[in-house]
């Protein structure tokens, strides 16, 4: 299916991840199934190797690189996580790496991607302006350029997060994932839509981060700001190949307002006792608010990352903690 890769592709990347990445658990939420009606389960790749999915993808990416090619160094543009997944893969393969990322990135991702021993570019405004930046090195530099959300390793690798689930939970009717440049949704749905078709895959996204929403809806790459937003992760536009990936990958998609987004990183820590950033929990706030309407189950939600500066996330937790807008449902 255009956008996405073959699901030998996925399965490749699992061999090749196994040891490297952890199998991360899928929980199941009393607490979730008594809001959605279904039973509900927790993917947690919260508790990944440098605290998000990205991981898998980015090693998937660096251990294809030819042994000629890596002493010229790759380059990434990342809200964060990615940045820390390539960092840490340059690491075990010894390639020079340089991460471009916001001046407003959250400071764990910021200082998490130098103490890994990659260098850091953090003048840059937003996202859009560090991946035009890191573009521009990589033609200066001949360094390879590893996309946060597009490229078939790239893919292959996220999508090992849907084998493990379906390996876990093999009557699975319904998929929630968060949703930025599409990687994620297209690496799930390159294994979901060949081994079990008829489960849905549901996108989430905040209604500062909605780029793939509003293309979906207007049939083309809409241009969104760069308000400040919570759901940092998913911050940024998507271009054609991303559009692509989610006409391909998505049955539905939502959007929740930041609001919604403070409630559900507040839920999280209360009802499950996790640590979760705001582009991990934007899946859980579609499910708490009703974004996505009645669903299927059983049903997976993909709880994507956990990096959120300590300071930041102890203020929502206080200021959510009797809040009832996450339980309006």
């Amino acid at each position: 299916m255009a956008g996405l890769v073959s699901i030998e592709r996925v399965r490749e990347a699992a061999d090749r991840l196994r040891g490297i990445v952890v199998r991360t658990p899928l929980r199941f939420s009393s607490a979730l199934s008594s809001i959605t009606g279904v039973e509900s389960w927790l993917k947690l790749e919260c508790e990944q190797h440098t605290g998000s999915f990205k991981l898998r993808g980015a090693f998937n990416a660096l251990a294809l690189i030819p042994e000629a090619r890596r002493m010229r160094g790759v380059v990434a543009s990342s809200a964060g996580n990615h940045g820390l997944g390539v960092a840490r893969a340059a690491r075990t393969f010894g390639i020079p790496a340089t991460i471009f990322v916001p001046s407003t990135a959250p400071a764990v991702k910021r200082d998490g991607i130098a103490q890994l021993g990659a260098a850091v570019d953090s003048t840059r405004p937003d996202y859009d302006a560090a991946m035009d930046a890191a573009l521009e090195h990589a033609a200066s530099t001949g360094a390879l350029f590893v996309n946060p959300c597009a490229g078939d390793e790239i893919l292959a690798g996220q999508g090992t997060v849907a084998l493990e689930i379906l390996d876990d939970l093999p009557s699975l009717a319904a998929v929630v994932v968060p949703v930025g440049g599409g990687g994620l949704a297209g690496g799930i749905a390159s294994y979901l839509r060949p081994a079990a078709p008829n489960v849905r895959i549901l996108g989430a996204q905040s209604e500062r981060t909605d780029a793939m929403a509003r293309s979906l809806a207007a049939g083309a790459v809409v241009d969104i700001g760069h308000e400040p937003t919570l759901a940092d992760g998913l911050a940024g536009g998507i271009d054609a190949e991303g559009l692509a990936i989610g006409r391909a990958a998505l049955d539905d998609i939502a959007v929740v307002g930041e609001d919604e987004l403070a409630d559900a990183i507040g839920w999280l820590a209360r009802e499950e006792g996790l640590v979760v950033e705001g582009s991990g929990a934007v899946g859980i706030a579609a499910l708490l608010t009703g974004a996505l309407g009645s669903v299927a189950g059983p049903l997976a939600v993909v709880v994507s990352g956990g990096n959120i500066d300590p300071a930041r996330h102890a203020a929502i937790v206080a200021t959510r903690r009797n809040s009832s807008s996450a339980i309006s449902r």
